[in-house]
């Protein structure tokens, strides 16, 4: 599977490019299922979730971009349905678009739901936003425990070997500076990237490669 781990989505035109290059083909011929999961773990989550479904966020453009279809793939309803309802549809979609969110929240979903044993084998993108990118790490530092796992580990899937801090010197985000990055950075065991709104991590074969047309920092392990 190729990633495309954003901190805001599709913002700029080198993002869009490096969507478009992972695809292989235009976004009007490619077909997309979005995941909302992550949204619920927070106040006000349902109507957030309606927003990046419906195409109604601006500020982190997702699935408003123009898809040849959209479907919603909700996480937590599942694992009360036959894999035989729902793993077709995921292994022919061309992109999962997966919100943002509570990180910890969406982890336990994916591994509920049966998504993250299946992920290694799809041939679809997987594009994530803030807490859909974080959810690919070994895990997210303590800094981003909000919603509580039944493990009381800030574990998350690791399927990548680096760890996100998103949404970097966010106006609206006034604790999301360099300087707490660093902090954040200094208690992490693997390799991080605070990364900006115009800034996303593309992984490819496990080959790694930032698009930004902001600013980012990679704090080495």
């Amino acid at each position: 599977m190729k990633y495309l781990l954003t901190s805001a989505g599709i913002k700029n035109d080198s993002i869009h490019n490096a969507l478009v290059e992972l695809l292989g083909k235009p976004i009007a011929e490619a077909s997309a299922l979005c995941i909302p999961t992550a949204s619920y773990a927070l106040p006000g989550g349902g109507a957030m979730a309606w927003g990046f479904i419906s195409g109604q966020e601006p500020s982190c453009p997702m699935c408003e971009l123009g898809w040849k279809s959209l479907g919603v793939l909700e996480l937590t309803a599942l694992p009360s349905l036959g894999r035989d309802h729902w793993v077709p549809s995921v292994q022919a979609t061309d992109v999962l678009l997966v919100n943002g969110g509570d990180p910890l929240y969406l982890s336990y979903w994916m591994q509920q739901s049966g998504l993250a044993d299946l992920l290694p084998s799809l041939r679809a993108v997987y594009v994530g936003l803030s807490a859909g990118s974080m959810v690919m790490a070994p895990n997210i530092g303590q800094d981003f425990v909000g919603w509580q796992p039944p493990s009381g580990s800030d574990e998350t899937l690791g399927v990548v070997d680096f760890a996100i801090f998103p949404h970097l010197d966010h106006e609206e985000l006034p604790w999301n500076t360099m300087a707490n990055a660093e902090k954040w950075a200094a208690g992490m065991p693997m390799t991080t990237y605070a990364i900006d709104d115009e800034t996303a991590i593309k992984v490819v074969d496990g080959v790694v490669e930032v698009v930004s047309e902001g600013h980012w920092r990679q704090f080495k392990r």
